[in-house]
Parts: C-alpha cells; sequence; structure tokens
C-alpha cells in the first residue's frame, strides 16, 4: 500500500531567498503535504525590456516540467509579476504551464484575488520593495479590476535579492504606515519579502485581514488539492476563514 501524499510544487525567482524557508514552514504542520521547488533565472524587478523579458514563459514552463516530474498534484508561480504585467499574464502561464505538464497551475496574484474577493475587499493598503513606477503600474492594474490600492509604501529598490534583506522593523514601519489610511485589508506584495511570519501579528495589531504573496499561492494550491487548512496556525486569518 502507497500512503497517498500532496506535493505542492513552487516556480521560484532564482534570487528570491525568502519564499522557500517560508513555504516550508507554512505546510510543516499538515501532514502528507510536501513542497518542492524550481528555478528560473530573475534578478531585478524594474520595467526595461531586460527586465520584463525575464518573465517570458518559456524558462518558467521549462521550470514547470521539471516540477511535474516529482508527480506534484499542483503547480504554483511564487511571484507577483503579474501585479505589473496584468493579471492576463498569469491567467495565460497557468493554461500554459497545464498543457505543458498535465497538471494544474496557480499563482500569488491570482490567489491574491480570489482571497480578496472571500474577504470582500475592495479597497486594498499596499506594502512592497518595488520602485515607483513599477508601483504605479500594480496600482493601475487593480483599479482596472474595480479595486483601490492605496495607501501604499514602497521602498524603492530593485534588485530582487536585496528585498530578501528588508528586515521586521522596516516591513512593521510599512504596515504602521498603510494600516491608518481606511483600507479594508493589506498586501504584502513580493514573494521575496520576509513577511508571512508577520501576518499574524499585524492582522492582530492593525485589526486588518492581510494578505501576503507567499501565503496565497500556498493557500490556494491546498484548496485545490482539498487540504483542510484551518490546522495552520499562526499564519493568519486567510487559512481559516476563506
Amino acid at each position: 500500500m502507497i500512503d497517498k501524499r500532496i506535493r505542492l510544487g513552487i516556480l521560484t525567482p532564482s534570487s528570491n531567498t525568502a519564499l522557500e524557508p517560508l513555504t516550508q514552514a507554512l505546510v510543516a504542520g499538515l501532514p502528507g503535504v510536501s513542497v518542492h521547488f524550481a528555478r528560473f533565472p530573475v534578478t531585478r524587478i524594474a520595467l526595461g525590456a531586460d527586465a520584463l523579458a525575464q518573465f517570458r514563459h518559456g524558462p518558467i514552463i521549462a521550470a514547470a516540467r521539471l516540477l511535474a516530474d516529482a508527480h506534484v498534484d499542483a503547480i504554483g508561480w511564487s511571484g507577483t509579476s503579474a501585479g505589473w504585467l496584468g493579471f492576463a499574464s498569469d491567467e495565460t502561464l497557468c493554461r500554459e504551464i497545464t498543457a505543458a505538464t498535465g497538471v494544474p497551475a496557480a499563482t500569488s496574484v491570482l490567489a491574491l484575488n480570489k482571497a480578496l474577493a472571500a474577504f470582500g475587499i475592495r479597497r486594498l493598503a499596499l506594502v512592497s520593495p518595488y520602485l515607483p513606477d513599477v508601483q504605479d503600474n500594480i496600482i493601475a492594474n487593480y483599479a482596472a479590476a474595480g479595486i483601490a490600492l492605496g495607501p501604499e509604501s514602497h521602498l524603492s529598490l530593485s534588485e530582487n535579492f536585496a528585498f530578501g534583506l528588508v528586515d521586521e522593523a522596516t516591513l512593521d514601519r510599512q504596515v504602521a504606515e498603510v494600516a491608518t489610511g481606511g483600507a479594508q485589508g493589506i498586501a504584502t506584495f513580493c514573494t521575496n519579502l520576509r513577511a508571512a511570519q508577520r501576518v499574524a501579528y499585524w492582522e492582530q495589531r492593525h485589526r486588518l485581514p492581510v494578505f501576503d504573496t507567499v501565503i496565497t499561492v500556498v493557500w490556494d494550491m491546498l484548496r485545490r488539492c482539498g487540504v483542510d487548512t484551518r490546522p495552520i496556525a499562526g499564519w493568519g486569518r486567510l487559512f481559516q476563514e476563506a
């Protein structure tokens, strides 16, 4: 008899140092669930042609095929590029991943949008490490979808590796800055921020739901695989309430 396990495959930017340990910690309390990672090249987040070319689908699909070799039950793009590229880019990517591998696919941004709908969020505060023009693109894409983003806080960084060096004190300050602006919830929007472990603290302190993009893709993948997420304690309201 072979025990049935749930295997989650996570697509990871090559310079990301945050999402793998955070994702492993997220599922540590779920017996029978494991996570497996494949990387593709991403080193800089900006709107220039070279930076945008990092998200062409060919290398991502190649990484997804490697995950499929591990017989994963779902493949998730743990990244936020659809924030500035447009949500249709992730919708197309998910279709292409499934066509290439036969495995259902999810993304951090599309999962975030599902979470916002589940909580009835129409005005969302935004925290990121990004450059001002990248942040502006994210705000514009959400506005086009009927969700107002603001207040917002960004750090004007572009090196993806540097995002993982942002300390908790900085993130605490950013979240506190946006928490008093009348939004219905807060998003920490970057999967190389070490933010997921602070979500429960921020929710208690600021009395708002907090949606972290490392968390959202895991939440969506587990739901798709029929896993009860309520045993995931200490990582915020999303796992218990949606």
